[in-house]
């Protein structure tokens, strides 16, 4: 059994969601594992990963949308402020989210549906490079 792991950083512009699938792909295709698993660790407290639809942009404004009427940036609702007032919603959206997805490999490829993508969700205002690991265990 073969085991790879790779940190990938992803620049953000800001609030937002970034399809980060092909860059995934780049680096499985480069280790030639045909069949296993990878792990996506997100190392960040106010961004999150999600597997969404990547074939109609509406999806992403609606789920972004969403969090915003969930997740009110209000800072008056909230006591943790020490980074700015977009912060603890930031945490808030990463808790209802995912910082870690677990993805089958199947022919050196992705196992994703037809429209799923890998979104790293940027939740503060400002952009931030955000760092995952990429962990793939397979033969």
């Amino acid at each position: 059994m073969k085991q790879a792991q790779t940190h990938l950083n992803i620049q953000t512009r800001g609030r937002g969601l970034i399809e980060i699938t092909d860059n995934i792909a780049s680096w499985i295709a480069s280790e030639e594992v045909s069949t296993g698993l990878l792990t996506v660790f997100l190392k960040h407290t106010s961004a999150s990963l999600v597997i969404q639809e990547n074939a109609d942009p509406d999806v992403l404004i609606d789920l972004e949308q969403f969090l915003g009427r969930i997740v009110p940036e209000d800072p008056g609702h909230y006591r943790h402020r020490a980074e700015g007032p977009d912060d603890m919603p930031a945490h808030i959206r990463s808790a209802i989210t995912q910082t870690a997805l677990s993805i089958p490999i199947a022919q050196n490829s992705l196992c994703l549906g037809t429209w799923q993508g890998i979104y790293l969700c940027e939740h503060r205002f400002r952009p931030h490079t955000r760092t995952l690991v990429l962990h793939l265990t397979g033969e």
